[in-house]
């Protein structure tokens, strides 16, 4: 038996209000994706989602499905 979560991963609103669009930072998502992948998570599929702001601005996302066995 596998269990699946679902995570939006985004950045903060900040930088999508000074700079009109935030960007994913490598940096953060790796780690985001290592401290997962240590709790037993491993990633199944992800998409890229641009997302809109306070009408005006956009924020940049990934839809993440991650799988792991049930114990």
């Amino acid at each position: 038996m596998e269990r699946y979560k679902v995570v939006i991963y985004q950045e903060g609103m900040l930088g999508s209000l000074l700079l009109g669009q935030s960007k994913i930072n490598p940096v953060r998502f790796t780690e985001f994706l290592n401290k997962n992948a240590s709790n037993g998570w491993e990633v199944v599929t992800m998409e890229k989602d641009i997302r809109r702001m306070l009408l005006f601005f956009k924020r940049e996302g990934y839809v993440v499905i991650l799988k792991r066995s049930a114990s």
